[in-house]
């Protein structure tokens, strides 16, 4: 969108970058921006506000305060006096600080196995979209074989062998992910590599890689951003699967899965030990879809309407 500005009695126009106007398009989308503030808030209270006092620990039992109830306080056989926001478990850990901890761990899945498999997933894709040929054909292959192979069998087989770590979730999901992303950056460097700007940089001279990196990869961002967005909830939500199975995160340790787990199994006795986490799991699924769809018309230049 174009501003116009006065110097010396003229009007001149001033450009506006397609970042800006993104941002502006997405401004105007208001489920877009609740979902953005609203996931920043989540990040917020999982990252820091366990750093503050007042949060216990989430692994500290109190075997004698079992299932207090929401906005209670007591003073334990210890003789600490202990305060339940969202009240205790079968064992008597805080279920608000276990669900804070909890999001740390779901959300540190969701980030870093998506920056693995966008790693991963954009370098394959530019290169066997912008290569081409036979080389692209066997990529590609690859790529089929990879998505025909049983990931929950595969699972199994690891964590049977290395045992529950939690950097085995990273590797299994990572291993997945990266599949579509790499279908998605393919594509867009096929409908780019014969453009004029590409045919320059190869009468420049310039070799393969840094026409790759320098020009095509930076040209596919924005269908990268918005499938990130949505690559994101989909780790979260594979992790929670995992950890709902057992395969994931193990006690003492938590995430939003494995409460929802525990909550599942003595949802008759306890129902907040399900309700809790499960709406903010999914709240937080919720907003980061919502957003995804925000940025994917924010980003879509036919959405404009100058």
């Amino acid at each position: 969108m174009p501003i116009a500005a006065q110097r010396n009695g003229n009007v001149i126009e001033k450009g506006s970058s397609l970042g800006r106007d993104a941002w502006l398009r997405l401004k105007k989308n208001h489920l877009a921006m609740a979902s953005l503030w609203f996931f920043v808030g989540v990040v917020f209270l999982c990252f820091l506000l366990p750093l503050f006092p007042g949060i216990s620990d989430p692994n500290i039992t109190h075997p004698d305060l079992q299932s207090m109830p929401a906005l209670s306080s007591a003073t334990s056989m210890e003789n600490a006096e202990v305060s339940y926001f969202l009240g205790s478990d079968h064992l008597g850990r805080d279920i608000f600080s276990r669900m804070l901890h909890g999001g740390r761990v779901s959300l540190a899945v969701g980030f870093l196995a998506t920056a693995v498999s966008l790693t991963i997933g954009v370098i394959y894709g530019a290169v066997s979209g912008y290569v081409g040929g036979r080389t692209d054909s066997i990529m590609m292959r690859i790529v089929d074989i990879l998505y025909a192979l049983p990931f929950m069998i595969i699972v199994i087989i690891l964590t049977t062998y290395f045992g529950n770590k939690l950097w085995l979730l990273f590797v299994c999901i990572g291993a997945v992910e990266w599949l579509t992303m790499a279908r998605i950056v393919r594509g867009q460097v096929n409908s780019l590599k014969n453009q004029e700007f590409v045919e320059a940089a190869r009468s420049m001279g310039l070799s393969q890689s840094r026409i790759i990196f320098r020009h095509l990869i930076p040209n596919t961002v924005g269908p990268v951003i918005v499938y990130t967005t949505l690559t994101v909830p989909a780790v979260m939500r594979l992790e929670a699967i995992l950890s709902f199975l057992g395969l994931g995160v193990q006690p003492p340790n938590a995430s939003w899965g494995s409460l929802i787990k525990e909550g599942a199994d003595r949802m008759a006795s306890d129902p907040g030990l399900l309700v809790y986490p499960a709406i903010l799991f999914g709240l937080t699924l919720f907003s980061l879809n919502f957003l995804g769809d925000g940025l994917r018309d924010a980003l879509d230049p036919k959405s404009s309407k100058d």
